[in-house]
Parts: C-alpha cells; sequence; structure tokens
C-alpha cells in the first residue's frame, strides 16, 4: 500500500503517517479478504512523488517484484487508484494481475449486490471503470473491422467498437435505473401518504448498522464481521416506547475514497437517506480510526448537499450512535457528548436510549392542534391515537374535544381528510 511523505491533514498540521498507514492497510486487507482473497504479502511503500508510468519507484517495483514472486502471488491490489497505463506497467513487471482500490470495490459490490436495483447500479459503475480502460487491451488495438457498405471507410478498430457496445449499454442501464428511481419514488410517495417517519442508518462500512437493525427490529438482515456485507437498502417497521410507528431503513456503508464511479450509481440508495426524518450516523466506538470514519461519512453527506441530494440541515436531525461498546466495557466506558447515544447492537445495552432519543427528536418537531370530533367520528378518532399523542380529552353529550401533537405532514392530511380518507 502506498502512501505519500509529506502529507497534511485538513488542519494544516503533519499526519501521524505510519498510523495513518497500519489503518489503511487493515482496511485494504480486509476489503480483499471479504471476496476470498488470501492474503500472503503486504507492504507499506512511502512515495517521494507519483511516476506516471508505475506510480512506484524503479527500485521499489523491482523489490516488489522479486518478493512478490518468493510469495507465488497472483494477484496484486493496489489500495490507491491507478491509471491504465500504471496498471498495465505494473502487471508486466510483476507477471501478474494488478488491481487498485477502484477495481477491488467494484468487485466486492459486483459479488453482493442482490437486488434488481444493486445490480444494475454495479453494473453501471462496472461499465464506466472498464469503458476508461480499456487501453489495457493493448494486444488487439490495431484490428479494424471493415466498414459497413460499398462506400465505408477503413472500419472501426476494436477499441473503438467495445467503446460504442459499453457506450450503449450504459444508455440502457441507465434508463431502466432511471425506471428503478421512479418507482422508488413512487414507494416514497405512498410511505407519504400513510406517513410514518423514516429513520434512515448511516455510517462507516462494518460500524455495525445491519446488527443495529436487527437488535431494533427484531429482523434478519445479513449482518457480518466484513466490509459491505449490506449493499441493498432494507426497510422494517418500528414502534417507538411512545407507541408511534415509524420506519427504519438499513443503507450501503460509506468509505474512504469511494470510487466516484460508485457515488453517481448508488444516488437511488442515497436518496433514503435524504428522505429521512431522522439520520442515525453508526459509528464504530471501538475503532481507532472512528473519528476519520466520522469524517469520512460527513464528508460524503455534505457532497450530497453541494449536488442538491441533501438540504443543508441534516445536522439538526442526526443522532450520532456510538456502537460497539461492549468492546470498551460497556456503554459507560464510551466518551459521549450531547447528541450521541452510546449503544451495543450485540448486548443490546443502551437500545432503550436510543429509541427514546429518536421518540424525543421525532417530537420536537411536531405541532400542538386542538379538534372537535363528533362522538360517532370513529376512524378519525383512531387516526388521531395512532399516529399524534393525545395530550388532553374531554367527553361530553356527542362530542369529544382533544388536544394532540402531529407532526407537519401528519396534521395537513388530517385537516384536509374526510372518515373515509383515514379509514384502515
Amino acid at each position: 500500500m502506498p502512501w505519500e511523505r509529506g502529507a497534511r491533514g485538513p488542519d494544516g498540521g503533519p499526519v501521524d503517517q505510519t498510523r495513518a498507514a497500519d489503518a489503511r492497510l487493515q482496511e485494504a486487507v480486509g476489503l480483499a479478504a471479504s471476496i476470498g482473497l488470501v492474503i500472503v504479502h503486504t507492504a507499506i511503500l512511502p512515495l517521494r512523488a507519483r511516476r506516471p508510468s508505475t506510480l512506484l519507484g524503479e527500485g521499489q517495483v523491482t523489490e516488489q517484484a522479486r518478493a512478490l514472486a518468493e510469495a507465488g502471488v497472483e494477484v496484486v491490489v493496489v489500495d490507491t487508484a491507478l491509471t491504465p497505463v500504471q496498471q498495465r506497467n505494473l502487471e508486466r513487471a510483476w507477471s501478474c494481475k494488478v488491481i487498485d482500490r477502484t477495481g477491488l470495490i467494484l468487485d466486492i459490490f459486483g459479488e453482493r449486490a442482490a437486488t434488481r436495483e444493486g445490480t444494475l447500479q454495479v453494473e453501471l459503475a462496472h461499465l464506466e471503470y472498464q469503458r476508461s480502460r480499456l487501453v489495457r487491451s493493448w494486444t488487439h488495438l490495431e484490428r479494424q473491422r471493415g466498414g459497413f457498405g460499398f462506400l465505408g471507410g477503413p472500419g472501426e478498430t476494436q477499441i473503438e467498437a467495445d467503446r460504442r457496445l459499453i457506450g450503449e449499454r450504459l444508455v440502457k442501464l441507465r434508463k431502466e435505473l432511471e425506471q428503478v428511481r421512479r418507482t422508488r419514488g413512487l414507494h416514497r410517495s405512498a410511505r407519504r401518504r400513510v406517513p410514518f417517519p423514516v429513520i434512515a442508518l448511516v455510517g462507516y462500512t462494518n460500524a455495525g448498522k445491519s446488527t443495529l437493525f436487527n437488535a431494533m427490529t427484531g429482523a434478519t438482515v445479513v449482518a457480518r464481521d466484513q466490509l459491505f456485507a449490506t449493499l441493498d437498502p432494507t426497510m422494517r417497521g418500528l414502534v417507538l416506547p411512545s407507541g408511534r410507528r415509524v420506519i427504519l431503513s438499513d443503507t450501503v456503508g460509506f468509505i474512504s475514497q469511494l470510487p466516484h464511479e460508485l457515488v453517481e450509481a448508488f444516488r437511488a440508495t442515497l436518496e433514503e437517506v435524504a428522505e429521512a426524518d431522522i439520520i442515525l450516523h453508526v459509528r464504530d466506538a471501538a475503532h481507532p480510526e472512528s473519528m476519520a470514519q466520522r469524517s469520512d461519512v460527513i464528508r460524503v453527506l455534505e457532497d450530497m448537499v453541494h449536488d442538491g441530494t441533501l438540504d443543508a440541515a441534516w445536522p439538526q436531525r442526526t443522532i450520532e450512535v456510538l456502537n460497539k461498546a461492549d468492546l470498551l466495557g460497556g456503554v459507560q466506558q464510551v466518551p459521549a457528548r450531547p447528541g450521541t447515544v452510546a449503544v451495543s447492537a450485540i448486548t443490546g445495552e443502551g437500545l432503550d436510549t436510543l429509541l427514546a432519543a429518536i421518540d424525543h427528536r421525532i417530537g420536537e418537531g411536531m405541532e400542538t392542534a386542538d379538534y372537535d370530533l363528533p362522538a360517532a367520528d370513529g376512524a378519525r378518532l383512531a387516526w388521531l391515537y395512532r399516529h399524534g399523542e393525545v395530550v388532553e380529552r374531554h367527553d361530553d353529550d356527542g362530542a369529544i374535544h382533544l388536544k394532540v401533537r402531529l407532526l407537519p405532514a401528519d396534521r395537513a392530511r388530517f385537516e384536509r381528510s374526510s372518515p373515509q380518507d383515514l379509514s384502515p
């Protein structure tokens, strides 16, 4: 894994490169192992400058060629982005397949995607990546296909044909994905018509989001100690301590240096975060790079603000969940600050506090209204009890007087509805 000398942090100060490089190496090993690669050799290589031809220095390339040959390495993962030329030259020098960080993450996503949407997104990202690397097929680029018709020119080279075919497939994929996104939009519209607040889990990959999701909902979403165990969004209903029903959404994990092909391809997945009433930012409190991972997640969310996907007020509806407290000796041992809740999704410790915090945060956005209902209007009365908090109630001859706290969307729906609209 290469790292550059003299790198500076966000505050302009020097970065602890050894610690950062070790953490990056462990993450890269985890990524490779998550798709079944057996790790037989690792190395951290300092860079004085990035060489356009091979990224690494000539001596480093030669040294690694010997080490790789001795270890019998068949695939090398370089934990950074490689240009097509660098990838080709390293494969020639090392006599084995070389993939970069982007290619590795794309392979993981391709193996894990399960739904139609996830499969389409992964294929789109793969093709975007491959289109920029057709130059690597250097053995047949000069071949030409004959032109069509008698007046056809010299024809198109193989690389031109490949680019054309990929371009056509990309157009088709984008159309199919747009249809999937429209369908997801219809589902969100349906949820607004029966408006339950949506709670979205976000966080760095392997922070324990799916384990927390299962602990809170009783679901059986795949939860493994593995990077990117979850790729496709999953939703389940959840009843809060107040009796209020909400929808909990588990999403794909974030990661540093997320390939730009995937940032665009997974926009539909991130739309669930943009639509959420509450965002639970799940962090691995026991991870030595927990704060750096937090910064990576926030950076992605801020990028969503800049491109108009997410509103700038998202921090006001975010609760930081410091997970894996069991690895630190319990929730009391986790340093917490306002707006954070320490939990252990494995033992269940702290989950009651988290549910109460969600309840309180939703309640902060509720409005109080007074209603007078006929005693016979059972449908509207039942709806108010299901969707709001009845603060006061007085019954007299033929009428019920209520003071109710409601979310703004629920209040608007109730006040413009008829009893038939609100019937179960």
